[in-house]
């Protein structure tokens, strides 16, 4: 009898919750299948049998937390399946959807984060009817609302009964760190407007360009991300952190940057992204932006980061000023680009369109004429866009 573990699925990980089983007991599971799925500290992922046999029991229930190394489950190498374990679980799983009567024949699980789940259950509302916005059409918190409120806007729906939403681990991991980083760090910030009119020009140039050789677009992002890790080539002190043993320099730029999800938010990693080309670090970013928000991404992808760039320029916000993620020593906040009127060479009011980029830095590990310089890196950079192309 071998049993099956909490793995420890990230390195801040303490415990997780299990979000639903994908196996119910006398079902068959063979080494390296999928047999639940885990929210971590970090975000909801599938967890993997390490044995060959039958899932004889199952001592954790979904949407219990559970210490890391604490057993979940046994597996029987011996065992047979049993005939009616099919039916079992798919009477007991509230995430499949019945093909035929008899609930044996075929069926499709029904994607919907946490969140969504929990409130479905609490409506005691069938998600098998309920359209997902989400990723792959992933059910979200707010198709329940929409549809528990027969038909209502889903803030109208979540306004009409007052919740309290338990917190899922990746928001009580968010809120211990950023307590830690505020009431620690002592933060000091410094902000650049920049002329973003060459930025502009540059992008439409390259997607043009793009459309007709068949690639992918340019987001403004991107060239946010590779001049980002070219300023930090240039001021390396800003990619550092602080320790007590003393300031630690990074060989590397592992440019990290934030992407919102439902349940909160996930930093994923590009490696070593000072030696790479604008169009590598274009596509890594999509894809990494693209598993995280279907939660497929593995570990080793949102950790171990050097730097961090936050951009809530798409949500229209002008200007921010992010929190230090810990142990890391600044970070980028990116805004939107705003039309507005702006003094020329010639002292001549024109229209134009501006960038605000706002830094926050840990004081303990760099000096404000450090951070300007950085600041002044960027502005060379994205006003001269085409070094972004070197």
């Amino acid at each position: 009898m071998a049993e099956i573990i909490m793995p420890k699925l990230s390195d801040t990980m303490e415990d997780g919750v299990v979000v639903r089983w994908l196996k119910g007991i006398g079902e068959a599971v063979s080494s390296g299948e999928v047999v639940a799925e885990i929210e971590t500290d970090k975000a909801t992922m599938e967890m993997e049998s390490l044995e060959d046999g039958v899932l004889s029991e199952i001592f954790v229930e979904e949407g219990q937390r559970v210490s890391v190394g604490q057993p979940m489950a046994a597996i029987d190498a011996g065992g047979q399946p049993s005939p009616l374990a099919g039916a079992a679980a798919a009477v007991a799983s509230p995430e499949v959807a019945v093909g035929t009567a008899g609930k044996a024949a075929r069926s499709e699980r029904v994607k919907a984060s946490p969140r969504a789940r929990k409130a479905a259950e609490e409506m005691n509302l069938d998600l098998a009817g309920v359209e997902g916005s989400g990723p792959g059409g992933r059910i979200l918190y707010r198709d329940v609302m929409a549809a528990g409120g027969a038909g209502a806007a889903p803030e109208k729906a979540a306004a009409a009964v007052s919740q309290r939403v338990p917190l899922s681990s990746m928001r009580q991991l968010i809120a211990e760190r950023m307590v830690e980083s505020k009431t620690r760090i002592p933060h000091f910030y410094l902000q650049v407007e920049i002329d973003a009119e060459p930025l502009l020009e540059l992008q439409g140039q390259v997607n043009s360009a793009s459309e007709e050789w068949g690639d992918g677009k340019l987001s403004l992002n991107d060239l946010v991300l590779k001049a980002t890790a070219m300023a930090l080539t240039r001021v390396p002190q800003l990619n550092a952190s602080f320790t007590p043993e003393g300031i630690l320099r990074h060989g590397q730029v592992h440019l990290e940057f934030a992407v919102s999800l439902e349940e909160g938010l996930l930093t994923p990693v590009i490696r070593n992204a000072e030696s790479k080309s604008l169009r590598r670090i274009s596509r890594e970013a999509g894809d990494l932006i693209e598993r995280a928000r279907s939660q497929r991404l593995n570990p080793d992808e949102y950790r171990g980061g050097t730097f961090t760039v936050s951009n809530l320029g798409a949500k229209g916000i002008d200007s921010f000023q992010a929190i230090i993620d810990p142990p890391q020593a600044a970070i980028l906040g990116v805004g939107a680009i705003v039309r507005k009127p702006v003094v020329d060479k010639d002292d001549r009011i024109r229209p134009g369109h501006r960038l605000n980029l706002t830094l926050s830095c840990d004081h303990r590990v760099v000096d404000g004429a450090v951070a300007a310089e950085f600041l002044g890196q960027m502005r060379r950079l994205l006003q001269q866009p085409a070094l972004l192309l070197l």
